[in-house]
């Protein structure tokens, strides 16, 4: 069927119409910056106009190495040693005076006058002979008692007394060692004695036996003197102390 032609006529039109209005936006969007800059973004304007910035400057070059100069060593023997220009004519001789004579030599003429050193001033003198005096020095006296140990001051005991069992430790099975510190006197005698260690039921039994124990004096130095030791008590159940 054929249109007669209106319906091309139609859409000739409004390809027209819509073109013109599209250009018409168009040319409006492009004159509105131009009239007005300050309506856009600055940043955005200043960050497609500005330059970026410069690059850093390079470093410094280095500085040029010191030339060392080298030292010229000249030795002792190159400084004090040449070898003479010419031949001297006179050659003078230089005398040395004589050593004076060793001081051990003594007096001259005064060795026939003792029997001592030959030659020596001691020697002519007759003191050649005499003897030094010998000095006796004594050894220090000890301040305080001397630590011994129990086992040497047990070979000095000439009387010992046994001591009584407890009855009570016995019944109770009490049995054991009792260690006591013990200063004895010049004499042999006991002057101070307590207990260090072991049961408390036999303390007093081993303290009371040992009071009265007695000893050789102990020689220090050919003297006798105090005695700081420990005595050992034991107790069994056995055989009693």
């Amino acid at each position: 069927m054929e249109s007669g032609g209106r319906i091309k006529t139609k859409a000739t039109y409004w390809m027209w119409a819509t073109g013109c209005f599209w250009a018409v936006i168009l040319a409006v969007l492009i004159i509105i910056p131009l009239l007005f800059p300050e309506a856009l973004p600055k940043n955005s304007l200043v960050a497609s106009l500005s330059a970026p910035p410069p690059p850093p400057p390079p470093p410094p070059p280095p500085p040029p190495p010191q030339a060392i100069k080298p030292i010229p060593i000249v030795s002792e023997i190159d400084q004090g040693l040449h070898a003479p220009t010419k031949i001297p004519k006179d050659i003078k001789m230089i005398k040395e005076d004589a050593a004076p004579p060793p001081a051990g030599a003594g007096v001259a003429g005064m060795s026939g006058m003792g029997s001592g050193t030959a030659g020596g001033v001691f020697g002519g003198m007759g003191l050649g002979t005499a003897t030094t005096p010998k000095i006796n020095v004594a050894p220090p006296k000890p301040t305080g008692p001397a630590r011994i140990s129990g086992g040497v001051i047990a070979g000095n005991l000439i009387n010992k007394i046994q001591p009584n069992y407890p009855p009570i430790a016995r019944a109770a099975h009490v049995g054991g060692t009792v260690v006591l510190h013990a200063i004895i006197s010049k004499s042999g005698t006991i002057t101070s004695l307590q207990a260090i260690s072991g049961p408390d039921m036999l303390k007093g039994a081993a303290l009371d036996a040992v009071r009265q124990w007695r000893y050789k004096p102990y020689l220090l130095n050919g003297e006798p003197t105090e005695v700081d030791t420990t005595i050992t008590v034991n107790f069994n159940l056995n055989g009693g102390s």
